[in-house]
């Protein structure tokens, strides 16, 4: 195993993630690279084919679409084109760094573009565990792996078991807290909000089923189904656009499962407007969703007033 990327000597450049790595693993083990993101993907496809596991870094989803034709052409396609005689299991680390006034060419999380490709496993971490666990287990493996790493989670912390969960890359959407009222689905960073919510509702007497979506791609909604059929309610919040989004392909997955009676009002996304993101502050604060959105969709489908 050995990982390559941008900046991965810096103490800074990803997020202080991958400090003094080098120095404990030497540098023919953790590569770091001039700005070179098709060569790089291009690299490790070939030395997963080759038999090694090969972790490849992209600082900035952004810059990682340089390399999709290695990873949507090459490697999500390559088990299936052999028939699994020959895999490509490369783990890919893209890192989502929004926010701070990047501006819409620094701010992108381009889950949804990915979580589309047939062979290509998605993972999206809120937790400590999870971020762990998704990137351990998915370097063990046949399959190519997109691991999305949120640097707004970086400053987290949490005790966590001593062992990974080695079978966490093949599980689906894990629940974090039991309620009557609604379902409440969180993806990556979004969960903490509706964890966050879900705690102020319950100060006023509303329990909600909440969820932290993890694995996208391949997509599995089987609990989120009977939750929904149990409360007749369904919020799903995303830092992902309206259109095409993984909001709107879970709410599609549990209406195509769940019968029309069942709901007591149509299901709510919380997503970001379908526009690019902007590099002022103040309009970041009214572009990216926050805690009392949540409050708001949920309050709209129990027919409560809005704040």
């Amino acid at each position: 195993m050995f990982v390559i990327g941008q900046g991965l000597w810096s103490p800074w450049y990803v997020g202080s993630s991958m400090e003094d790595l080098e120095v404990e693993f030497g540098k023919d083990r953790v590569i770091d690279t001039p700005v070179s993101e098709q060569a790089c993907t291009g690299l490790v496809v070939g030395a997963a084919i080759a038999g090694k596991k090969p972790i490849v870094v992209h600082p900035r989803m952004d810059f990682m679409i340089l390399a999709v034709d290695q990873m949507v052409t090459q490697a999500a396609k390559w088990s299936s084109m052999f028939a699994r005689r020959s895999t490509a299991p490369i783990l890919v680390r893209g890192i989502i760094n929004r926010g701070g006034e990047q501006g819409a060419q620094h701010s992108q999380a381009l889950h949804a573009w990915f979580a589309h490709i047939p062979g290509l496993r998605v993972v999206m971490p809120w937790s400590v565990a999870d971020a762990r666990d998704l990137l351990v287990s998915g370097t063990l493996i046949d399959d190519p792996v997109l691991y999305i790493d949120d640097k707004w989670l970086y400053d987290d912390e949490a005790e966590i078991p001593p062992e990974p969960n080695l079978r966490a890359v093949l599980e689906g959407p894990k629940l974090l807290r039991q309620g009557s009222d609604v379902t409440i689905v969180g993806v990556g960073f979004t969960t903490r909000l509706v964890i966050d919510a879900s705690n102020l509702l319950a100060e006023r007497s509303i329990e909600s089923d909440v969820f932290d979506l993890r694995v996208l791609n391949p997509l599995n909604v089987d609990l989120i189904v009977e939750s929904v059929t149990r409360t007749g309610r369904l919020v799903v919040v995303d830092g992902g656009w309206r259109t095409c989004g993984i909001a709107g392909e879970v709410i599609a997955a549990v209406c195509e499962s769940v019968a029309p009676t069942a709901f007591h009002a149509p299901p709510k996304r919380v997503v970001l407007q379908d526009t690019p993101a902007p590099t002022s502050r103040p309009l970041e604060e009214e572009y990216y969703p926050r805690t009392t959105c949540v409050i708001r969709a949920v309050e709209q489908v129990l027919g409560a007033m809005t704040l």
